[in-house]
């Protein structure tokens, strides 16, 4: 007999009652915890839990990464709260003004850590009255990511904070599990498995298969012309003797990408030619071996895109000499030339269309998930099974467009989510956006359409089926090639975090993790309302308005990193959008920081034009600075004495002192210094000033700049032609061609800009 939670702010019958979920909720809400379950197992639903025994004390932070999922949750709680009205949702989408109030009034805020983030930072809220703040796929605490800076502001402000974790993956390895602990603030973990006995009635059959398949010799014909190209980069950087050791021609991604950020510290620090030429070939070995990858793995269809891609980028001016250089290769050329000529197909396709068919015939009502790493072979697999009467197929890709490749809007994202549950499609193809937190319970067969060497992204593959019902996991990979590789990455990184998750459920019982309280004893503490005034907590945030005397300095919302940085040196810091200057310090003192590369850059792309931003500070600022981070200054192939007569002019025609720095740590001690002095003399920060708006002939050197391959001098050229954007606009590719620098293939580029069908 079904038995449900019970509780006054809970609508009755809503939630189903499982005694492993009680037992975590009630672990978590003793100490700041991790709650590591496998996917299908209710982890919002333990969230809940640990929700309810916590509202009582103030107000509710639920975050999760995307706004679908952000979404997804909030409509969880409001189907199952008796008051609905508690929970208030916040995206990207919601006014920043507004979402003040929003915060101010709602007892649960679910929202992405980008908004809170962001919020914080500009001071339109603050987490003192927090009781509670969930991380949903707390494995993404990391690095820069919004969720430590969230949970450290956290920890610092709240008066009585409790953090709770929940994933299904936190990664085979102990430093990142111990690192996402710590960016938490996590004390305990708590996990469950699949094969613990109070899991084990609520976990559905899986099945995972894997089929090898010959890739055919054509195609492995033109692997080995483009491994010859990726060889002779890899032996000309070889033979600059930069690397640590040989590279070969089998190195993995991991090992190339460590070797250039290697080669760019080693640039940064000491320049030398070796190094340049060095950083060049990394860039076209990549690319090479990203080729290499997709003529094995994906097919003639995807590597024949991206090679086009790279043909579009070589005739761009703005394009990578990486991909001119690659593309100028003649043993390339006749790669493009014989993939135009193939008729092989990779043994992929027919192999999930025939998967497809068995399930479907198998089971008419199946819902079939495929992955793929690549959008250009969900866009050649979406074509490949049009033919088909039984497969109705749909691509779901993310928000990003690329020159041939729109996204989907987060609405029309949801579209085919709903489609697809109601059976309008069988299949979805998606790219690792379907991986992480869609609600599809439904879903009878998850196809890898190849291998993926992370442990996380496979077990989130996985995890789409199996949920309401028995499921199966196919992966197919191609024999000898990285697929082979990947597939057994991934499967030794799943079996090392599996003996760790049971290591960690095994010490729950031990002296450093608290014995759990027997299930009766938690259901009391989780239902237990402390009284009826719930609905009465005032949770309010200081206006911004009020705070605004605090603050020692005013960071432009660009400069986000820095503002944090800033903060952990004591700093009150209020992110605005600055239209003049990066830092604004008092009433005389604003700051443009550039770091070295950027300089150089602002000093020859009019769409930046240093010279505006510098003579905007000086005119609005009584004592302007420019700080100059970076030792790399020379290293780009701008002739030296440009530079320096840029920084002549900016210290003697502008009178703008410049403070050099070697890193953003010693930016912000810098700030940090400036902005004591300023206080010292009892000065505080005021913003005022506006930037400099374009002249016409600027707006229209910077239109007619955005066109595909047309650079400002081809603007320039095109516009004296010309006399006006509107002929430009109405010229024959004869006519462009007349006009000094157009070429043919430029003017074809502006044509197919200008008189293209749009497709949105």
């Amino acid at each position: 007999m079904t038995t449900y939670l019970e509780h006054p702010l809970l609508r009755p019958q809503s939630v189903e009652r499982r005694l492993f979920q009680l037992d975590l909720a009630a672990g978590a809400l003793k100490a700041s915890s991790l709650v590591v379950v496998p996917t299908g197992l209710g982890k919002t639903v333990i969230a809940l839990m640990v929700l309810l025994g916590r509202i009582e004390k103030g107000k509710i932070l639920f975050l999760a990464p995307t706004k679908p999922l952000v979404e997804q949750h909030a409509s969880f709680l409001r189907r199952v709260l008796a008051d609905d009205g508690m929970v208030a949702l916040m995206t990207g989408e919601t006014e920043a003004e507004g979402r003040g109030e929003i915060w101010k009034s709602a007892r649960i805020v679910v929202s992405t850590p980008q908004v809170i983030e962001n919020d914080l930072l500009s001071r339109r809220m603050d987490l003192e009255n927090v009781s509670l703040v969930i991380f949903d796929e707390a494995h993404r605490a990391v690095g820069n990511y919004a969720y430590v800076y969230i949970a450290e502001r956290y920890m610092r402000e709240a008066s009585s904070p409790l953090v709770l974790g929940i994933t299904a993956s936190p990664g085979s390895e102990g430093e990142k599990i111990a690192e996402i602990c710590a960016s938490l603030g996590i004390e305990k973990i708590l996990t469950r498995t699949e094969s613990d006995p109070d899991v084990m009635p609520f976990v559905h059959q899986r099945e995972v298969e894997w089929i090898r398949l010959t890739v055919p010799e054509e195609l492995l014909r033109i692997r080995t012309a483009i491994e010859d190209v990726l060889k002779s980069r890899m032996d000309e950087l070889n033979r600059l003797g930069i690397s640590p050791a040989r590279i070969e021609l089998r190195a993995s991604k991991k090992e190339l990408l460590g070797l250039q950020a290697m080669l760019r510290t080693g640039v940064a620090r000491q320049p030398n030619p070796a190094l340049f030429r060095g950083i060049s070939l990394m860039a076209e070995i990549l690319k090479l071996q990203h080729a290499v990858e997709l003529a094995e793995t994906q097919g003639p269809g995807a590597l024949g895109r991206y090679l086009q891609r790279l043909h579009g980028e070589a005739l761009s001016r703005s394009g990578s000499k990486a991909s001119r250089r690659i593309i100028e290769d003649p043993r390339i050329g006749k790669v493009m030339a014989d993939l135009a000529e193939t008729k092989a197909e990779h043994p992929k396709l027919s192999a999930v269309l025939e998967i497809l068919h068995e399930q479907i015939e198998a089971e008419p009502d199946s819902r079939i998930m495929v992955f793929t790493n690549y959008r250009d072979t969900a866009s050649a697999l979406l074509e490949f099974l049009k033919q088909d009467q039984v497969i109705k197929a749909v691509r779901f890709v993310g928000q990003a467009s690329r020159q041939d490749d729109s996204g989907l809007t987060q609405k029309k994202q949801a579209e085919i989510l709903q489609k697809f549950r109601s059976g309008e499609h069988n299949v979805l193809i998606a790219t690792s956006v379907g991986e992480e937190g869609i609600d599809i319970p439904s879903t009878d067969l998850v196809l890898f359409y190849e291998p993926v060497p992370s442990e996380i992204r496979s077990i989130q593959r996985k995890g789409r089926t199996g949920r309401a019902r028995a499921g199966r996991v196919v992966v197919l990979m191609a024999k000898g090639t990285r697929d082979e590789a990947y597939h057994w990455i991934s499967d030794r990184k799943e079996k090392t975090m599996q003996r760790q998750i049971r290591g960690l459920s095994r010490k729950e019982h031990q002296a450093q993790f608290e014995t759990p309280e027997q299930p009766q004893t938690r259901q009391a503490e989780i239902t237990d309302a402390q009284d009826a005034r719930a609905s009465n907590i005032q949770c309010t945030a200081a206006s911004p308005q009020a705070q605004s005397e605090a603050f020692a300095i005013f960071v432009d919302l660009r400069e986000r990193e820095m503002g944090k940085l800033l903060e952990t040196r004591g700093l009150q810091v209020a992110m605005k959008n600055l239209e003049v200057g990066d830092y604004v310090i008092s009433d005389r003192v604003a700051v443009e920081r550039k770091t070295a590369q950027d300089f150089v850059v602002s000093m020859m792309d009019p769409q930046r034009n240093l010279f505006r931003q510098i003579s905007d500070l000086a005119r609005t600022y009584e004592r302007p600075l420019l700080i100059l981070e970076g030792r790399d200054l020379y290293t780009r192939q701008v002739n030296p004495n440009a530079i320096r007569g840029a920084l002549a002019s900016v210290a003697v025609d502008y009178g703008v002192p410049i403070i050099p720095t070697e890193s953003q740590e010693e930016t912000a001690e810098v700030i940090a210094i400036l902005s004591a002095r300023e206080r010292k003399d009892g000065r505080a920060p005021k913003i005022h000033g506006h930037k400099t708006a374009r002249t016409l002939k600027e707006q229209q050197e910077y239109l007619v700049a955005s066109m595909p391959s047309v650079g400002p001098a081809v603007a320039r050229n095109l516009l004296r032609h010309f006399g006006s954007v509107e002929r430009i606009v109405a010229a024959s590719p004869e006519e462009l061609q007349e006009v000094e620098l157009v070429g043919p293939k430029i003017a074809e580029r502006i044509r197919e800009l200008v008189g293209g069908q749009y497709k949105g």
